[in-house]
Order: C-alpha cells, then sequence, then structure tokens
C-alpha cells in the first residue's frame, strides 16, 4: 500500500492510501484507528462493511477517474458496483460533502488512472 493525493475536477482535497494488493483491499478500513482520511482500492467493484462500525462514504470509479455513483456505506452492508467501475474510493461519512465530490466529479490520483490524450 502507498498514500498519494487525491485531486477532485482540479483541487487536491486529500491524502490517499492507495490499496492496490489483493491483501490490501481484504481489509479496507477495517480495523484501522483513526480512519484515514480517504481510501482507493484498485481493482475493485463491491465493498462490503462487516466488521466495520461507522459509516463511510463510497465512490465508484471509471477507469478514466470519473465517479459513476457514490453512496454510504453501512456497516454490515454491501455496496455493488456499476458497470464500468474500475475502483473504489472510500472516506469517513461526510467527507464528500465537505470535498464536493459528486456522480460525475473527476479525480486524479498519480499513478491509478491515466488521464485519456
Amino acid at each position: 500500500m502507498h498514500t498519494a493525493p487525491l485531486v477532485l475536477d482540479g483541487r487536491p482535497v486529500a491524502v490517499t492510501d492507495v490499496a492496490d494488493t489483493y491483501l490490501s483491499r481484504l481489509r479496507g478500513m477495517l480495523g484501522r484507528s483513526p480512519l484515514p482520511e480517504a481510501m482507493l482500492l484498485v481493482p475493485c467493484t463491491s465493498v462490503h462493511g462487516v466488521g466495520m462500525r461507522s459509516d463511510l462514504d463510497v465512490a465508484f470509479v471509471a477507469r478514466d477517474g470519473e465517479v459513476l455513483r457514490t453512496g454510504v456505506l453501512r456497516p454490515r452492508a454491501f455496496l455493488g458496483a456499476p458497470r464500468g467501475t474500475r475502483a473504489v474510493l472510500e472516506a469517513p461519512a461526510g467527507a464528500f460533502a465537505r470535498w464536493g465530490l459528486t456522480a460525475g466529479t473527476v479525480l486524479a490520483l498519480p499513478g491509478s488512472f491515466p488521464r485519456p490524450a
């Protein structure tokens, strides 16, 4: 796992833990205290709240960095991704509202989402 700055529509908003191995994606935010500002699970097409104690904001992200859909993952719940999802961005509940992240927002994370030419 490594960290990278999360940039939404050209604005840096958070430092993100990038979970890009099987084990780091499997663990996700489980057991982390305090929770990181954000975590990107890549590749990923579904998330679960088994073992979680608090709600998380979740964004399903396409290969080009566009947010396809957002939602709130509650403890013990499961969220499947829409078609075209390449990664899932998780953050503590309320972060997306502070950042202005909604469906259609374009995020950039160095090395994770190649920008089209």
